[in-house]
C-alpha cells in the first residue's frame, strides 16, 4: 500500500492546553523518541537540515553519521535484522533520498522493518524541478509497504506513528516518510499518542482453526514430509516454536538462505540449506517429498529451480502472514494466513493429538544422502588460500554467539554453507535483492544494535569496494566490527558463471587486470587509512592467528585481507532454469545443461 498524497496522513487531535508547541523538525525527533527509537543512521543536507538541529541535542537518540546514504540504509537493515527492532535511516532530498533506494528495495525484498525519513523541498516548490528535488514517494512506491508525503507540521507525529506500525507489524518492511522543509520549519501543538487511521491495513495474525486441522492431518499422514523454513520464521521470532513443532512432527527441516539460524545446524533433523547452492540432502528432500510444509517462505526461484518441476510429488501446506505470497508460485493444498509464532503453536497442539505415519524409511534415505554427499570443498592447486577454509575457521573461532553479515556472491554462499548457525538473527545478508556492498554497513548497524556481540562482515573484494567508506564511520564512532575480505581479485560468482556457461570468456570480471603484482587497491593500506587495524593473510598457517588477533581487538575495526584462490567455486550448484533434481549430477562439474532436465 502506498500513497503520494498528504491526505493519507490523518490529523492529530485538537490542541491541548498543556501540550508543548514544537517545530515540525522537533516533532520528528520527539516522535522517534516516543516510539522507542534509540539509534538512527543518516547524512544531513539542505532539505533535512531543520531536523538535524534538534537532533544535535536529543538525549535519547544516538545519530551515527555515515559517509554515504546507502550505508545508512544498510546499517538500518543490519540493526533491524540482528535485533528485531526498527531500523531508521535519514537523508536529505534529491540524491540523498535516491541513494537510499537500493537499501529500501533490499529491505522490501527481505521483509526488514525499516523507516526511511527524507527531507523534501518546500511544498511551494514541488513540481518545479527545484534544486535537489526528486519525487521519492513516487520512486519508492513499488518498494515500500507505504510511502507518506507530509506537507504540514501537524501531520508529522501521525505519519511517523503510522509508519512505525506498518513497518513492524504484519509482514515487516520499509516505510518512507518524506517531509517538506516548510513542514519541518512550521510549528504544531505536539500530542502523543497521535490519532491516525490506516484503512484496509488489518494484518491477519490468528489462523483459521479448520486450516490448522487440515495441515495437521496432512503432516500426520505424510511418509515423506519436509519443513521448508523461510526467513519469515526469524521475522516472526518463532524459532523456539519451530523447534517444538519439528520435534513433535519428526520431519526433516531445511532452512533457506534467509532462514539460516532459524533452526540449529547441530540439530539431527536439520538437512541444511536448499536451493541453487544448497546441500544435496536438503535439495533432494524437497524433490522427493510427499508433503512440503512451507513456513514463512516464498518459493523463491533460487530455491525452487524450475518451479514447475519443484517438489513434483508433494502436497503443499503454505503458512505466511502475507496472503499475496500464498499460491503465487506453486499451487497450495492448505493455505494458512497468520503469524507464524501463533500458527506453529496451534499446529503443534493439533499434531500432538494425531497419530502419525512411520517415516523411518524416509529418514533412512535422507541419512544415506547425508553420508554420500557431505558438504566439502576441493583444496586449491595454486598455493593460495581456500576461501571455504577461511570462512569455516572464522565461524569456528568466533562461535554461534557472533553475528555474521555477508555481501553477495561466492563468499555469501560459502558463509551460508560453512559457518554453523545455532540461533536466529546471527546471519545477515541480502537475499532477495542480492545487493553488493551490503556487508560492511549492515555489520556496522548490527554492532550498534548489539555492541556486546562479535560482528563480522564477510565480504568479497568486489563488494567491499562499494561501501568500505563506512569503515571511517566505524572508526570514528567506536563501532569495532571485524571485516574479512575474501580477496580473489575478481567478481567471483559472475566469473564462475562465465567459466561454466560462457566458455571461460572473462568479460570484465577480473578486478586487477593489467596491474601485474600491484594491489589496486591495497586493502591493508586502505584499512589503515580509515583508522582500522589491518592484516594480510596469504598462507594457511596464518589463518587462525589472524582471526584470533582480530577477535582480541575491540577498540577499533579490524580488516583482514585474505588472499584466496581465484579458481575456487561454489558447489553444489543447480543451474538456473533446470529441475533441482539435477543437483545429484552437478556436484563436481558442469557439463552442458539441458533446459528440460
Amino acid at each position: 500500500m502506498s500513497s503520494d498524497t498528504a491526505s493519507a496522513v490523518p490529523r492529530p487531535p485538537a490542541r491541548t492546553a498543556n501540550a508543548p508547541v514544537l517545530t515540525g523538525a522537533e516533532a520528528v525527533v520527539r516522535s522517534l523518541e516516543m516510539l522507542g527509537v534509540t539509534d538512527v543512521f543518516g547524512l544531513p543536507g539542505g532539505a533535512i537540515l531543520p531536523v538535524y538541529d534538534p537532533l544535535m541535542s536529543a538525549q535519547k537518540l544516538r545519530h551515527v553519521l555515515v559517509r554515504h546514504e546507502q550505508g545508512a540504509g544498510h546499517a538500518a537493515e543490519g540493526y533491524a535484522s540482528s535485533s528485531g527492532k526498527l531500523g531508521v535511516a535519514i537523508a536529505t532530498s534529491g540524491p540523498g533520498a535516491t541513494n537510499l533506494v537500493t537499501a529500501i528495495a533490499d529491505a522490501y525484498m527481505d521483509s526488514v522493518p525499516m523507516l526511511a525519513i527524507t527531507g523534501q523541498v518546500f511544498s511551494t516548490l514541488m513540481g518545479t524541478d527545484a534544486f535537489q528535488e526528486a519525487d521519492i514517494v513516487g520512486i519508492t512506491m513499488p518498494i515500500t509497504k507505504h510511502s507518506f508525503l507530509v506537507r504540514t507540521a501537524e501531520d508529522i507525529p501521525g505519519a511517523l506513528a503510522a509508519a512505525y506500525e506498518i513497518a513492524t507489524t504484519g509482514r515487516p518492511g520499509p516505510v518512507l516518510v518524506d517531509i517538506t522543509k516548510d513542514a519541518q520549519q512550521a510549528e504544531l501543538t505536539f500530542e502523543w499518542p497521535p490519532r491516525y487511521d490506516l484503512p484496509g491495513y488489518r494484518p491477519v495474525t490468528k489462523a483459521h482453526g479448520k486450516q490448522i486441522q487440515a495441515a495437521a492431518a496432512l503432516i500426520a499422514e505424510a511418509k515423506k514430509p519436509v519443513l521448508y523454513v523461510g526467513g519469515g520464521v526469524i521475522r516472526a521470532r518463532a524459532a523456539a516454536e519451530l523447534k517444538t513443532l519439528a520435534e513433535t512432527s519428526g520431519a526433516p527441516v531445511v532452512t533457506t538462505l534467509m532462514a539460516r539460524g532459524a533452526f540449529p545446524d547441530s540439530h539431527p533433523q536439520h538437512l541444511g540449506m536448499p536451493g541453487m547452492h544448497g546441500s544435496v540432502p536438503a535439495v533432494l528432500s524437497l524433490q522427493e517429498a510427499d508433503l512440503v510444509v512451507a513456513l514463512g517462505a516464498r518459493f523463491d526461484d533460487r530455491v525452487t529451480g524450475k518451479a514447475s518441476q519443484f517438489a513434483p510429488h508433494a502436497k503443499i501446506v503454505h503458512v505466511d502472514i502475507d496472503p499475496a505470497e500464498i499460491g503465487k508460485i506453486k499451487a497450495v493444498d492448505v493455505p494458512i494466513v497468520g503469524d507464524l509464532k501463533d500458527v506453529l503453536v496451534d499446529l503443534d497442539a493439533a499434531l500432538r493429538v494425531t497419530e502419525r505415519a512411520d517415516t523411518d524409511e524416509w529418514w533412512a534415505y535422507l541419512h544415506g544422502l547425508q553420508d554420500q554427499y557431505p558438504l566439502g570443498y576441493t583444496p586449491t592447486s595454486d598455493g593460495l588460500l581456500a576461501p571455504q577454509h577461511v570462512i569455516q575457521r572464522i565461524g569456528e573461532l568466533t562461535g554461534p554467539e557472533g553475528v555474521y553479515a555477508a555481501g553477495v556472491g561466492q563468499h555469501q554462499m560459502w558463509a551460508a554453507q560453512f559457518i554453523k548457525y545455532e540461533r536466529p538473527n546471527s546471519w545477515l545478508n541480502s537475499g532477495g535483492a542480492g545487493t553488493m556492498g551490503y556487508a560492511v554497513p549492515a555489520a556496522m548497524g548490527a554492532k550498534v544494535a548489539q555492541p556486546d556481540r562479535v560482528v563480522w562482515a564477510i565480504d568479497g573484494d568486489g563488494c567491499f569496494q562499494m561501501t568500505n567508506q563506512e569503515l571511517a564511520t566505524c572508526a570514528i564512532n567506536n563501532i569495532p566490527i571485524k571485516v574479512a575480505v575474501i580477496n580473489n581479485s575478481s567478481l567471483g560468482m559472475v566469473k564462475q558463471w562465465q567459466t561454466l556457461f560462457y566458455d571461460g570468456r572473462y568479460s570484465n570480471t577480473e578486478l586487477n587486470t593489467g596491474a601485474g603484482s600491484i594491489r589496486i587497491p591495497d586493502f591493508v593500506k586502505l584499512a589503515e587509512a580509515y583508522g582500522c587495524h589491518a592484516i594480510r593473510v596469504e598462507r594457511e598457517d596464518e589463518v587462525d592467528a589472524a582471526i584470533q588477533e582480530a577477535l582480541a581487538i575491540n577498540d577499533k575495526p579490524v580488516v583482514i585481507d585474505f588472499v584466496v584462490s581465484a579458481d575456487a567455486m561454489v558447489w553444489p550448484m543447480v543451474p538456473q532454469g533446470v529441475s533441482n533434481s539435477y543437483i545429484q549430477y552437478a556436484r563436481d562439474n558442469a557439463p552442458a545443461f539441458d533446459e528440460e532436465a
